[in-house]
Order: C-alpha cells, then structure tokens, then sequence
C-alpha cells in the first residue's frame, strides 16, 4: 500500500530534531566564514512570519538574524530557513483551505534585498495582490529580477 504524503501542516508541526546548532565546517566557511550555524525547526521560522503586522515586512534574512541571536549561533542556516518559510506559507494555504481566519501571513516575508518569493502558493502575483492590498507598492521585475516592494526598508518589522 503506498505511503500517505505529509500535509504541509504536518511538514510544518515535524521538528525531527531541531533546532540544532552546528559548528560551520570548512566547505560551509566559503561561503559563510566561522563559527556556528542554527539549523532551525520550521514551527520557530513559522512563529516568526506570523508575528509580522499588517501593513509591514520582513525578509528572511531577518529570520535568520533572529534565529541566531535566539540560539546563541553566529547564523541561521539560509538553506533551511528559507525551505521552512516556504512550508509555513504551504501550510497556512491549506489552513485557509479548510476555512481557517487566522492563517500566518507569509506573503508579509520577502527575499533578502526585497524581492518577492516565487516559490510561494500562487507565485508572485498572488504576493503582489497581497501586499498591494495592504497598501505596499510592487516595482515589476525585469528579465531574471524577480518583482520587489518599493521602499520596502521603510516597512520592515522590528524582530
């Protein structure tokens, strides 16, 4: 009998065992230089997106700085927060689904430099349709550069 694939919401309750802080290791210091790197459970990056009000933003890497600075690391892991985010954004779609009110905002958390998420449901568009509905200005992309909110920085939420 096949194997019943996991509802994001159940992706999202599955800690395995995280958070869990590793030292970064040679290959990892390349790119992100020494020192320890939190390796987040998709809930804490989940209850992050979620505390983000209406009107303002956030961007992972601000995740990420929270997630250190909670764990005592030197980083959050950018890989893993980034899948995570995107599994509390899938798991609020399949709360609205079943006509949940108050589902996390994840449309409310942006890429780095403020560029929309195009892995989120509905891709940028529907973030954009979001944002716009809460007042934000959308700047279209160009060629590869994903659409952004404009003037983002003057929204972002204090973590």
């Amino acid at each position: 009998m096949a194997k019943m694939r996991k509802s994001w919401r159940e992706k999202l309750h599955d800690s395995k065992d995280l958070p869990r802080v590793v030292e970064i290791n040679d290959k990892m210091s390349q790119r992100w230089g020494t020192g320890t790197c939190v390796i987040p459970a998709p809930i804490e990056v989940d209850q992050i997106m979620r505390s983000v009000p209406e009107g303002r933003l956030i961007t992972i890497n601000q995740i990420r700085e929270s997630l250190a600075r909670k764990h005592g690391a030197t980083i959050g892991c950018p890989i893993t927060t980034g899948i995570f985010s995107n599994i509390a954004a899938r798991a609020a779609e399949e709360d609205a689904g079943d006509g949940k009110k108050e589902i996390t905002p994840y449309w409310r958390t942006l890429k780095s430099k403020g560029e929309l998420n195009e892995k989120y449901p509905g891709g940028t568009e529907a973030q954009a349709a979001r944002l716009q509905a809460e007042g934000h200005t959308i700047e279209p992309g160009r060629g590869k550069k994903p659409p952004m909110v404009k003037g983002f920085e003057k929204a972002l939420h204090k973590l």
